[in-house]
């Protein structure tokens, strides 16, 4: 199961940095999870600082 990022996002981008597959891009107001380059492995939820990113 893919994550998604919500609107608590702050665009620190500590999500996309961490990402292992490169699934973490810059969107326009939050940063985005492409569903299809996701392996569901939670990296991203566990350095969020904001809890903005949770399971679809």
């Amino acid at each position: 199961m893919a994550y998604k990022i919500t609107d608590a996002c702050i665009k620190c981008g500590t999500c996309e940095g961490g990402c292992p597959t490169g699934a973490i891009s810059e969107g326009e107001d939050t940063y985005v999870i492409d569903a299809d380059a996701c392996i569901s492995c939670g990296t991203c939820e566990g350095n969020c600082p904001t809890g903005a990113i949770v399971e679809e």
